[in-house]
């Protein structure tokens, strides 16, 4: 008699980068190691891409950008994501959601574009920012991860 067939451990973490009109995607190695893009997508479509990545890798964590005021706070933004992330956990229940402050991420993104990206002219797509800024925000909560609870941060 067979052993039966189990669904593959939870083997990627997802960054999520949500807006109203486009939402970007980034997703770890297996190691949870690196971030990398994943794209961009329509909000409905980003959901479908959450669907397809935990049914072929599984998705043990998914990272959502949340959008805190400058004080802190939550406002308007935060709801929205709230929104979305009860979207999200519909279609991905044995994920777990992690929110992650964004502060600055999009202006990042555009920084690390204009630094490493392609002609002028194309480096500022707001599609190509939104997944830069969803791969900034997993890979900082892939380094937390490895960093030990009482390190001091390093400054760069």
């Amino acid at each position: 008699m067979s052993e039966p067939i189990q669904k593959p451990p939870r083997s990627r973490c997802v960054g999520i980068d949500y807006g109203h009109k486009r939402v970007g995607l980034a997703v770890s190695d297996p190691l949870w190691m690196f971030a990398q893009p994943a794209g961009t997508f329509s909000p409905p479509k980003a959901i479908e891409q959450l669907r397809s990545i935990d049914m072929s890798d599984g998705i043990g964590v998914i990272v959502v950008g949340w959008p805190l005021m400058p004080d802190g706070t939550e406002g308007r933004a935060t709801r929205a994501v709230e929104a979305y992330v009860d979207r999200v956990q519909r279609v991905v229940p044995d994920a777990s959601i992690v929110r992650w402050d964004e502060h600055y991420t999009s202006e990042l993104a555009r920084e690390q574009l204009r630094n490493v990206g392609p002609r002028k002219k194309w480096r500022g797509r707001k599609g190509r920012v939104d997944s830069a800024a969803a791969s900034i925000i997993l890979q900082e909560y892939l380094d937390a991860q490895r960093r030990p609870a009482d390190a001091e941060p390093t400054e760069a």
